[in-house]
Formats: structure tokens, C-alpha cells, sequence
């Protein structure tokens, strides 16, 4: 959400500028000819719709769009002030994260129920179900171990967000540092071998949006757990 108000300002600074260069229409400015103007002007357009793109709005009305735009330009009144405007968008991104929300979580249980059923998936009790895929050499992790991993993760549908192996490099982390399904699931497989992972959104990212991960979503990993390096024993007095 922080990034999205981050947009929306962009977008008010934009349209601040237009403002000011609207007053001015009709004006040339000396060493810019139209062609420079033309170009300039498809180029701010191109900047606004891609601000407005990147806010993720989803479908808008055009025409009241365009008719929002043309009131600045003109300098006619606006049906609502600036402040009301912002508080208007954040009402409506805030509900369509909601409806993503609702949507995802349902998706996920039906995915889950159905997935438990099938061989060699274990549901555990947090909601977090995984198969192993390999065995490894019967060294497991601890919450507070290093873990270095090579994985893949899908949502339910099969869309990939993300790939240690597409970018060809493992990650390394201490496993207390990931989401809790993979604190928990991790700790199933032991080095060497490689469990699939299936993460409600509760044990996940929740009804946050992270990148291209909507809100509420059910998570599949793939992952192949490389090497474990164990913590530093604590040494008490």
C-alpha cells in the first residue's frame, strides 16, 4: 500500500505540473518546436498511464477519467477537493485488496482440501501440508540454523513468482528469517533432500500483497535444502 500512495503522489505532482504548463496553452516557447511539444506531450501521457498501471486500480472509468483531467486543464471547478480525491483512492485500493483477499483464501482452502488427499502429502495441524520429494542425509535444521536453498515458488494456479534457480544463485538466510511455513516445513526435510511445500496465506503473507503475490494467497515451494550451517551455541554462566 505504501508503494501504491507513493504513486498516487507521483501522479498529483504530474498533474500539478500539467497545471501550470495548461496556463501557458497556446504559448510558444522559443527554441521547442511542435514536434519537440508533440513528443513531450505523448510522453507525460505515457508517464501518467504508467503510474496509474503500476497503482494496479484494476478497470476505471475512462470517460470520467479523461473528464477529471480536461477540469484541470481548464482550470474548471473539480467535483471534489484534493484531499477528498486521496481519501476516495485509499478507500478503493483498500476494498479491492479485500475482495482479492476473500477471493485467494477460498481458492486456497478448496486447493488444500483437495491436495491433502493425494499421495504422500502430509497435513499438519498449522494448516501447512508438504510432500518430500528426496531424502536428504537426516540432518535437519533448527529455527536458528543457516539453511543455504535452491527453490522454486508457484501459486495454486501455477503462475511462478519466483526462482532461485531462474536467477542461478542459492539463497542463504537463517531459517527463523523466512515466513512461518517455511520455518515449520524446512525443518521436515533434512540436507541433501528436497520437500514441496504447500503454505495457506495465514502462514504465508497473510492478506498483505507482496510483488506479484495478490493477497491471500496460497503458496506451493519447491525446495531443495543445499547445506545447513548451525548456529553458535549460546554458552550460559
Amino acid at each position: 500500500m505504501k508503494t501504491t500512495i507513493k504513486l498516487i503522489s507521483l501522479v498529483a505532482i504530474a498533474l500539478l505540473f500539467i497545471t501550470s504548463c495548461g496556463e501557458k496553452k497556446g504559448t510558444p516557447i522559443p527554441g521547442i518546436s511542435k514536434g519537440l511539444v508533440d513528443s513531450t506531450s505523448y510522453a507525460v501521457g505515457a508517464s501518467l498511464g504508467s503510474m496509474v498501471k503500476q497503482a494496479e486500480f484494476g478497470d476505471l472509468n475512462m470517460k470520467e477519467l479523461h473528464n477529471a483531467i480536461d477540469d484541470v486543464l481548464k482550470g474548471d471547478s473539480l467535483k471534489m477537493d484534493m484531499a477528498f480525491a486521496n481519501e476516495i483512492i485509499t478507500k478503493y485500493l483498500t476494498k479491492k485488496q479485500e475482495s482479492a483477499n476473500v477471493v485467494n483464501v477460498e481458492k486456497g482452502k478448496k486447493f488444500l482440501e483437495e491436495n491433502k488427499g493425494k499421495e504422500g502429502v502430509i497435513a499438519l495441524e498449522s494448516g501447512l501440508q508438504y510432500k518430500i520429494l528426496a531424502e536428504g542425509n537426516g540432518n535437519t535444521p533448527a529455527p536458528e540454523d543457516t539453511i543455504e536453498v535452491n527453490y522454486k515458488g508457484t501459486l495454486v494456479d501455477g503462475t511462478e513468482f519466483d526462482s532461485s534457480y531462474k536467477r542461478g544463485e542459492t539463497a542463504t538466510l537463517a531459517l527463523n528469517q523466512f515466513i512461518p511455513g517455511w520455518i515449520e516445513g524446512i525443518q521436515k526435510v533434512s540436507e541433501g533432500g528436497k520437500i514441496e511445500l504447500y503454505i495457506p496465506a495465514e502462514l504465508a503473507y497473510g492478506s498483505q500483497k507482496m510483488g506479484t503475490i495478490e493477497p491471500g494467497s496460497t503458496l506451493i515451494f519447491e525446495v531443495e535444502l543445499v547445506k545447513i550451517k548451525k548456529a553458535a551455541a549460546v554458552v550460559t554462566k
